[in-house]
């Protein structure tokens, strides 16, 4: 069986959600079976993991895929870009995040380094095949996955205020957005509900806490910390709406997920977020960071059920296109035979 090392942060071990390769290797198997790196949170750590691997198994697992990033991963990507460049090892880069064409814009130099040596760059979306297009560079689309058996679909023909976010607590998703809509929303549904899911990975989620009890809403805001895919997927049929508040976004699976379990969706129109969702037919889309609009589309589920049915329906539709049956098959492709 060929085998391929894959770079990129597998921190699932240490509580965090699994990354796309942590849940693809399994599913790969027995065609191909993807090596792992690094396991490790620590910086340092995790830098000689990247280079003990390359140096060990770069020329037989050819050719070596970077996860890259916007923030502070990138490096993780370019220093493994140039130990392969230095080696003479192919690579390729598999792009992840709403923000990284600003990196692009940000980073020229280095983006031209990392990516243009690349033997193949793989987006998860048109958004980002578009703007690595507008810099120059080709890539080809292999959309997020899955497991579309996983999750058991509900139509939603009439929906309650009972709303579902499902996101780490980071900063850039906004989650604090969610406590101030569920603050608009209370004010037409005095019954409204929410449920915050995810780990705390900035501080955000005290900071959520905090601004709940200051709007004097805390007692109809449920966290439940991290909790296992299965988990939130049970937790999901008690509630009706999924929102996505954030600022910068590719195309995340949870809202690919609600979509799969039947929960209309609302979400912030950022970044991947339109080449994912049609407004007014898979989902309702409003401005960042811009409250009113925002709840307008919430409440606009809540008085038309109609609307919320067609939703729930177009939504499981779009997900079935994320099935794992479908996208295998562009990765086994991907992953052995870069062009």
């Amino acid at each position: 069986m060929k085998r391929i090392l894959y770079i990129g942060n597998h921190l699932s071990r240490g509580g965090a959600y699994p990354s796309a390769a942590e849940t693809m290797a399994p599913l790969l198997a027995p065609e191909l079976a993807l090596r792992l790196v690094s396991r490790r949170s620590n910086r340092a750590g995790r830098v000689l993991d990247v280079l003990v691997a390359i140096l060990r198994y770069g020329r037989t697992e050819q050719p070596v895929w970077l996860d890259v990033y916007s923030t502070s991963n990138f490096y993780y990507a370019l220093f493994a870009a140039w130990v392969c460049h230095l080696l003479g090892f192919r690579y390729g880069c598999v792009l992840h995040g709403g923000n990284l064409p600003a990196r692009l814009h940000s980073s020229p130099g280095l983006c031209r380094f990392l990516f243009g040596r690349a033997q193949r760059l793989v987006a998860p979306s048109g958004y980002l095949q578009d703007a690595f297009g507008k810099a120059g560079y080709r890539a080809c689309v292999i959309p997020n996955f899955v497991s579309i058996a996983h999750y058991p679909f509900r139509l939603r023909k009439t929906v309650r205020p009972r709303l579902l976010w499902v996101r780490a607590f980071d900063a850039i998703y906004n989650p604090q957005m969610a406590i101030r809509v569920l603050q608009r929303v209370l004010e037409d549904y005095p019954d409204a509900e929410l449920c915050m899911v995810g780990p705390d990975k900035d501080g955000s989620r005290a900071a959520c806490e905090a601004l709940a009890m200051a709007l004097g809403v805390q007692e109809r805001v449920r966290f439940t910390g991290r909790l296992s895919k299965p988990e939130w997927i049970a937790l999901a049929a008690d509630y009706d709406l999924f929102i996505n508040t954030t600022h910068i976004d590719n195309t995340p699976v949870s809202v690919v997920e609600a979509m799969a379990l039947g929960l209309p969706v609302v979400s912030t129109r950022v970044g991947g977020i339109p080449f994912l969702i049609e407004h007014q037919r898979s989902g309702l889309l409003a401005p960042a960071n811009d409250v009113e609009a925002f709840s307008q589309q919430v409440i606009a589920l809540l008085q038309q059920p109609h609307l919320a049915l067609l939703l729930s329906q177009e939504g499981r539709k779009k997900a079935e296109s994320f099935a794992w049956e479908q996208v295998k098959p562009l990765w086994l492709k991907a992953l052995e035979y870069p062009v």
